[in-house]
């Protein structure tokens, strides 16, 4: 074997870094002016869908309107979302599989802030977005925090988390 192609073996990314590479490729479709998120779904080592931030299908988006209007309001990051024309990566990634397939499959976030082209920090999914990840049986969540770094939530600790604070009568607001 040729030294050169050694070598570039050599340099090969783990699957997981692979998965959130693919993942930021995705978020450079995104249409939001805040931050993009790119998602990617797999199971058994096959990719079955990937999502970015964006408006729905046949509405216009912020980079097409010109303004966010969460950014003219000022709007902390967490809050709010209702006034976002944005369908959060995740969601979109979701609405493209059956859930059957999904079951205990894994997705792969990452987001890059607009205004610093850097990696959203303590990046994780929204209180909806992670009702449909659970809803749709995905088992895992792994979220870029830097390069080549990553934090992994398991989504049966958001539905233990979820229910205690239900039992105790807490409201939250986690971001």
């Amino acid at each position: 074997m040729p030294k050169w192609l050694i070598s570039f073996f050599m340099k090969r990314i783990d699957k997981i870094n692979y998965y959130l590479n693919i993942a930021t490729e995705c978020l450079k479709r995104g249409t939001c002016l805040r931050r993009n998120f790119g998602a990617v779904i797999v199971k058994n080592d096959q990719i079955l869908s990937t999502g970015y931030t964006g408006a729905p299908r046949m509405q216009k988006n912020c980079i097409d309107l010109g303004f966010c209007i969460r950014e003219k309001l000022r709007v902390p990051r967490g809050s709010n979302y209702e006034l976002c024309r944005s369908v959060h990566a995740e969601m979109n990634a979701i609405i493209n599989v059956s859930r059957i397939d999904m079951l205990d499959s894994t997705l792969f976030l990452s987001g890059i802030e607009v205004s610093t082209n850097e990696y959203v920090k303590n990046a994780k999914p929204c209180k909806l977005c992670r009702r449909f990840i659970i809803n749709a049986g995905i088992g895992k969540v792994i979220v870029r925090e830097a390069h080549h770094t990553y934090k992994e939530y398991l989504t049966a600790d958001w539905i233990e988390e979820d229910d205690e604070l239900l039992l105790n009568g807490v409201e939250i607001n986690d971001y």
